[in-house]
């Protein structure tokens, strides 16, 4: 039987159903990153390492990947409504796996494109859309504190994935590592998410897809905000670091490795996602009490920095630290776009702008692996990419602080 709809469920109890899906989201969390994020940088180095293919044109899969799951998170508040959330995490985890074996054997560039398109629908029901979308079912007045904890598996995602598998290739060999990546995440999630991912509670009529009606269809809200200055300088700003963002952390290991070494590649891509988690845990404890566009700028400028210094030094031990000065960063880029949108506009409206900043987002990060490998290629380095990335970084510290 479903709850009264006027009964408020006690979202501070440890009990609560609410965060046993938290726990569910941060292992969603986990292999969406691990295997759809950071993992492309692996796929970059090995289908370069084994098949010779040019930088440009394995990037460029990776960007026709984040073009095509732009598309489909955008319908993801929708799809959660439809069909409910657990049918999509299902979805998803199938579909990645599904991704995950066929990059594995692809033995042409058109197969890449055709793994690249299942991972697109994998992602869609793996990432941030669906996630803030599913917890925006089970939370209201906790609801900030459930995503930030659920989204420290995107970079536990990292510190696991890139690490073992390196490790799985080296000792499986690049598809076999692949198989038994895809076979893992099958066993583990699929389970979880049928056993532990019921029916939401009734959520008072304030609370992000709530079963209550909202006052605005979908596409409505969508025009409203793409007419909100606050809106489109939040989304603006955050595609333009995602987009330097995502470029820098798919060509890490190939920037890194001809300078340092597969494996100490492999250590800073770690220790980036470790301080991910750091950032977000410290941001956590004090952004309700700070400007968080203010907060953005500032993380926005660290990055550029790190950056800066990456470019200009070849010791082992300054290009880690850098990583790690980078990475402090990355988590709350997932996060504060979410606490920006549920703190400046219609609690009703957060999972349908959630998608779409996502989707927006990605469209424009989507160019950020193709766009440095072709001016890598172009300039026989990537001093040049990384200097746009620093730009770009700087372009949006000053534009998030435009609220209107």
């Amino acid at each position: 039987m479903s709850r009264p709809s006027h009964i408020a469920p006690d979202e501070s109890s440890a009990h609560y159903e609410g965060w046993r899906i938290v726990v569910v989201c941060f292992l969603v969390a986990t292999f969406g990153w691990g295997l759809g994020f950071y993992g492309q940088s692996v796929y970059l180095a090995e289908l370069n390492r084994l098949h010779g293919w040019p930088t440009s044109l394995i990037s460029s899969a990776t960007t026709f990947f984040y073009l095509f799951g732009a598309v489909l998170v955008a319908f993801v508040s929708e799809a959660v409504r439809s069909f409910g959330p657990r049918n999509c995490l299902v979805g998803g985890v199938v579909a990645m796996a599904a991704a995950v074996i066929m990059i594995g054997q692809v033995t042409s560039p058109w197969q890449l494109y055709l793994a690249n398109a299942v991972l697109a629908f994998g992602w869609a029901g793996t990432s941030l859309a669906i996630i803030t979308n599913t917890l925006g079912l089970w939370f209201d007045n906790k609801r900030g504190m459930a995503i930030s904890l659920a989204l420290n598996g995107a970079s536990f995602g990292g510190i696991v994935g890139v690490p073992l598998l390196v490790a799985g290739i080296g000792y499986f060999g690049f598809g076999g590592a692949m198989i038994t990546a895809a076979a893992s995440m099958l066993v583990l999630m699929v389970p979880i998410i049928l056993i532990v991912v019921g029916r939401p509670p009734a959520l008072p009529s304030s609370a992000a897809g709530s079963s209550v009606a909202e006052p605005l269809p979908a596409a409505r809200i969508r025009a409203k905000a793409l007419r909100h200055i606050g809106f489109l300088t939040v989304t603006i700003a955050f595609a333009l670091v995602l987009f330097a963002q995502v470029g820098f952390i798919v060509h890490l290991i190939s920037f890194l490795d001809p300078v340092i070494g597969r494996a100490h590649a492999a250590t800073a891509v770690a220790l980036l996602t470790v301080m991910a988690v750091v950032g977000r845990v410290l941001f956590s404890t004090v952004i309700d009490r700070l400007n968080q566009r203010l907060a953005s700028a500032v993380s926005f400028a660290s990055q550029a920095i790190a950056l800066a210094i990456i470019i200009n030094s070849r010791n082992e031990v300054v290009l880690i630290a850098c990583c790690a000065l980078f990475g402090f960063s990355v988590g709350n880029l997932i996060t504060l776009p979410s606490l920006i949108v549920q703190g400046e506009f219609e609690p009703q409206s957060f999972g349908v702008l959630i998608s779409l900043i996502t989707a927006i987002n990605q469209v424009t990060y989507a160019f950020g692996p193709g766009v440095i490998g072709l001016l890598r290629d172009a300039s026989g380095s990537y001093a040049l990419p990384f200097y746009t990335c620093i730009a770009l970084e700087l372009i949006a510290a000053a534009l998030i602080l435009v609220r209107g």
